[in-house]
């Protein structure tokens, strides 16, 4: 296991089915994902994941919670709400207290951005590369446009070294932000060497980790993450309307400036304005929570996805996600073996990626595409490039369905 490759994980997994490893794939999984093995063969998890059977029973659940409409403690959700939290923040290594929700990556990192932006301002740069999400490259391209100092990394054979960010980052730079995990082409950055770098410089280190956690092993300190973001929608098996904002401990408020308001960020209040209240000089008190939620949630957040997660983070806890991670590398290398026996098929992920995407080019594009139709085979396209996504209810069968349809 590399530096990459770490994860402490803790705490009482929920009562979920059985799983383990055998030979080919994860035994038992492919059955809680009924629905979705029915309806043909997904290879395109890294767009969004199917729910599992048991994450749409629990989102059920709540359908019949909300429908009595009487708010009768005990409150199902402000609880679980607090269990998801900690059960993301295992998952990266981290304390509760260092994480909040907020409503997607993008919204995450850009509270980063702006918590920062009195620095910025001031004559610091940013460092991002061309690998980087696209909502991302939008936002520091338009800060560009406004006169912030944006420095991007072009990729060279599909992948940004360390060494290629060394070259731009300097004294000035106040931010590295990278994707963990490329959503392009699966690239994964040496997010330890880029951390000690950015460190080296006085720069913080932001990481998106939509496309890595939940399949890949993450630990945010020994990696030397400074802030990182996550939607719930990929490789946490949840859905939209739900993200992750992680701040390391100590950066709150003396690194990072606090750029937005809202009532969850609060551990209590009271009026003091209306006949009843208790009497107080202004019309309004507060107390603030000193974590990370009481920096970044701003108020209301989706409880279907809520308890989606309930369930499928305590899934993948069950199953470890050193196991999720052998079982998808299984898969890649069967495909990566699979179309180097066919001409016009070039792998453009580079070797030694550790996340779950492995992408093509595709000389005649548009016959894969037919085909793959045909066999109803989903993966993702973007131009010529081919991403292919296998998770853990997928298995080598797949994968054979897949190389069949582009015989």
């Amino acid at each position: 296991m590399n530096r990459r490759d770490v994860l402490k994980m803790g705490g009482a997994a929920m009562a979920l089915p059985a799983v383990g490893m055998v030979e080919g794939g994860l035994a038992g999984v492919r059955g809680h994902f009924g629905t979705t093995v029915r309806s043909g063969i997904c290879l395109n998890n890294a767009r969004w994941h199917p729910l599992s059977d048991g994450a749409a029973q629990s989102i059920e659940e709540y359908i019949a919670y909300k429908k009595r409409g009487i708010w009768n403690p005990p409150d199902m959700v402000s609880e679980t709400q607090s269990q998801v939290k900690a059960a993301f923040a295992r998952l990266i290594g981290a304390s509760a207290a260092e994480v909040g929700y907020c409503n997607s990556t993008m919204a995450g990192e850009n509270i980063v951005v702006n918590g920062l932006m009195e620095k910025l301002q001031a004559g610091g740069n940013i460092v991002t590369d061309g690998l980087h999400f696209e909502g991302s490259l939008y936002m520091y391209e338009a800060l560009s446009r406004q006169g912030i100092d944006v420095r991007v990394v072009r990729p060279k054979d599909w992948a940004v070294t360390p060494e290629a960010l060394a070259a731009v980052v300097d004294k000035k730079t106040v931010l590295v932000a990278v994707s963990a995990v490329s959503y392009v082409n699966g690239f994964s950055h040496d997010l330890k060497a880029v951390g000690d770098l950015a460190h080296a410089h006085g720069a913080y280190l932001y990481a998106d980790l939509v496309q890595a956690v939940g399949a890949v092993l993450l630990d945010m300190k020994a990696l030397g993450v400074d802030f990182a973001a996550s939607a719930s929608y990929k490789w946490l098996m949840g859905d939209m309307g739900v993200g992750f904002l992680y701040v390391r401990e100590g950066l709150l408020g003396a690194a990072l400036k606090r750029t937005v308001w809202g009532y969850k960020e609060l551990s209590e209040n009271a009026y003091h304005e209306f006949p009843g209240d208790t009497p107080g000089d202004e019309v309004f008190s507060w107390t603030q929570r000193k974590d990370v939620a009481g920096f970044s949630e701003l108020g209301t957040y989706s409880n279907t996805t809520v308890m989606a997660l309930k369930y499928s983070l305590g899934y993948l806890e069950r199953i470890g996600v050193a196991s999720i991670r052998r079982h998808g590398d299984a898969l890649k290398a069967k495909v990566k073996v699979g179309l180097a026996a066919k001409p016009g098929f070039e792998c453009i992920t580079p070797a030694g990626s550790v996340g779950p995407i492995v992408t093509f080019r595709v000389g005649d594009a548009e016959t894969a595409k037919r085909r793959l139709a045909g066999a109803k085979v989903d993966v993702s396209w973007t131009s010529d490039r081919m991403r292919i996504s296998p998770s853990v209810y997928n298995d080598a069968s797949d994968v054979t369905a897949l190389l069949a349809a582009l015989a």
